[in-house]
């Protein structure tokens, strides 16, 4: 993309129907680290990979909980997601003083999105530079669903998003048809799988850069990192998973050369 004069205002619109600072800011996620998610029937699970700044530098959260029921895997602007996840859980909590409830995830996400598309149309503000992987479990069973800067919000079985998420995305295209019959410790060594694809250059995935969440029926939102993530990588060491996934993964030209991009200001 390159600077011209339709790019300085998110209000103006180009000669062939575009805001380009709508599209600045969904390019912002695409340089984030991969975060995906999946959904079976009873349970909805996220992973995603912690960048650090420097070596001298511990790695940032991915994962963020909203409420019991709730949490968010994020790609893009680390800053701009504390801000929308502060928010989500103020919403949370105004819902069930008022109700005695907890919130329908469905009606929280589409109130983001809302959210997100009043700053498309408003000059004083900009886009949020994020993108958020939305897991939850209400009365109407798990749900998985993404928002995006321009305001658009899409309900998945299985998705990824963020550098390098092509590879994760084309695992996971291989394996949804059977995602909604697939018990928790399945659903989780899947996530695995497909994040081992997503992790740059000679990586590997490990306890330090990965981290999973799971939500589902009778079970709080969970995430699982450090020593409790280990027996999945064990397994998937195993397997020689980590091997394979780099085998198999697909690059797209607009991922390869945004991995190093932005880190100091997102994870």
């Amino acid at each position: 993309m390159f600077r011209n004069q339709y790019d300085t205002d998110v209000t103006v619109w180009s000669p062939e129907g575009r805001l380009l600072q709508v599209e600045y800011a969904m390019e912002s996620v695409k340089q984030g680290s991969a975060c995906i998610g999946l959904r079976s029937s009873t349970h909805a699970v996220l992973g995603a990979l912690k960048r650090s700044v420097s070596e001298l530098s511990s790695h940032q959260k991915k994962l963020l909980e909203i409420d019991d029921h709730i949490g968010v895997g994020i790609a893009g602007l680390t800053a701009d997601a504390r801000t929308i996840a502060k928010w989500m859980r103020n919403e949370c909590l105004n819902h069930k003083y008022v109700y005695g409830a907890p919130i329908v995830s469905g009606r929280l996400v589409t109130d983001l999105a809302d959210r997100h598309q009043r700053t498309t149309q408003t000059y004083v503000r900009r886009p949020y530079g994020v993108g958020l992987l939305v897991a939850s479990c209400d009365e109407n069973g798990p749900h998985l669903y993404q928002t995006c800067p321009s305001g658009n919000v899409y309900e998945y079985y299985a998705t990824a998003i963020g550098s390098r998420s092509q590879s994760g995305r084309t695992y996971l295209e291989k394996i949804y048809e059977g995602l909604a019959e697939m018990g928790r410790d399945e659903l989780i060594m899947n996530a695995v799988r497909a994040l081992a694809g997503c992790v740059s250059g000679d990586g590997e995935l490990t306890t330090e850069n990965g981290s999973v969440s799971i939500v589902g029926k009778g079970e709080n939102f969970t995430i699982i990192e450090g020593m409790e993530l280990k027996p999945y990588l064990d397994r998937l060491e195993l397997e020689g998973g980590n091997n394979a996934a780099e085998e198999e993964e697909v690059t797209e030209e607009e991922e390869s050369s945004g991995d190093d991009d932005v880190e100091a200001m997102e994870t």
